[in-house]
């Protein structure tokens, strides 16, 4: 087995190669290992820690059948409009605080006005002077002109998820094109921004629309990639397809490792319910996670998080290069002690923010 090396140093792996790597023939650890040589040489052992704010809920047109957002779904969440540039601001700090290398702003909604690009764009422009963070932006489709506004305040980069195969999409959103998609990470490209742009599997994609995903995403150059497993909310329409074992989810990682070598892989939503036991193996292709939660629905928080991290023999990376003592993130008298957060079963939450 070679595709450590044939992801290090070319040819690149093919469709039909990547497509073996996820079958269930290949021993799992072995891959794992293979998926690990490649994120050791770009990443060592460093974890970037990324930390959601959801700065508009619930008030979205569009049809996306996994999203407790949609207009489609009737998940009881509370809509509310924009948040405040304070608001932004102060949850950046207890972003970094908590140990974030990147707040990552996020709203719901088919794109938004050039008024509310340029609200975000000055709250961005606060939190670059006031806290040492790394900025990501989410905020559905844009043009060059909304990238080239994000860009200027200093955002550093947009993210705006493919989230499945060009030939699946239709079956999980309607109102929007895969093109149209695609259109907004280019606008993000010529804008100068670093693109972030994942998925969610487990909504009845194949094995070849994965892959099909992770050569478009390597195409384009992605700088980041979430790798979501679907938390099946009820009120959404599109539920789990039954696929998500963790043995599953590992493959999927360690896929897209390999595919994409230099990009940041992220174990995104639905890791701890999906991934169980084996959640700390994540860590091995990926270097990257969320703490907190996943907008809508809870996650793990940072104490049991970065035991997880530590215990595995990883660090965490500061936005500005240092690796993180754990005293300044507050958890050694939590490590002493030995106690455990309790784990929070993802599920709704009836207010958010």
């Amino acid at each position: 087995m070679e595709w450590a090396r044939r992801s290090l140093t070319g040819p690149p792996l093919t469709g039909a190669e990547l497509e073996v790597a996820l079958g269930r023939d290949t021993p799992l650890l072995s891959m794992i290992q293979e998926a690990y040589e490649v994120r050791r040489t770009f990443f060592g052992n460093r974890v970037q820690v990324h930390i959601l704010n959801n700065a508009q809920n619930a008030r979205c047109p569009e049809d996306c059948g996994y999203c407790s957002q949609s207009a489609v779904s009737e998940a009881p969440l509370r809509p509310y409009s924009w948040k405040s540039q304070l608001e932004l601001l102060k949850e950046a700090r207890e972003a970094y605080d908590a140990g974030a290398y990147r707040y990552c702003i996020v709203a719901s909604g088919r794109g938004p006005t050039t008024k509310q690009v340029r609200h975000v764009a000055e709250a961005v422009r606060e939190i670059k002077r006031q806290v040492p963070v790394q900025v990501c932006v989410s905020v559905g489709i844009v043009d060059e002109e909304m990238a080239g506004i994000l860009k200027a305040a200093g955002v550093d980069r947009l993210n705006h998820n493919l989230n499945t195969s060009e030939a699946h999409h239709p079956r999980i959103c309607t109102t929007h094109t895969y093109g149209d998609r695609l259109s907004t990470l280019r606008a993000a490209q010529t804008a100068g921004l670093e693109l972030c742009s994942g998925l969610i599997v487990g909504m009845g994609e194949t094995d070849r629309d994965l892959v099909d995903l992770a050569l478009v995403l390597r195409k384009l150059e992605v700088s980041s990639i979430p790798v979501n497993f679907l938390i099946p909310i009820e009120g959404n329409p599109v539920q789990s397809d039954g696929s998500l074992t963790p043995e599953r989810c590992l493959r999927v990682l360690a896929m897209f490792r390999l595919a994409n070598p230099r990009a940041e892989i992220r174990a995104a939503g639905g890791r701890e319910g999906h991934l169980r036991s084996l959640e700390a193996l994540a860590l091995y292709p990926a270097n990257s996670l969320f703490v907190y939660g996943y907008l809508t629905t809870t996650g793990r928080g940072p104490v049991d998080t970065y035991r997880m991290i530590r215990d595995a023999g990883f660090v965490i990376e500061r936005a500005d290069g240092r690796i993180a003592p754990w005293a300044e993130l507050g958890l050694d008298e939590a490590f002493r002690v030995g106690g455990t957060e309790q784990i929070l079963k993802p599920e709704v939450r009836t207010q958010v923010g």
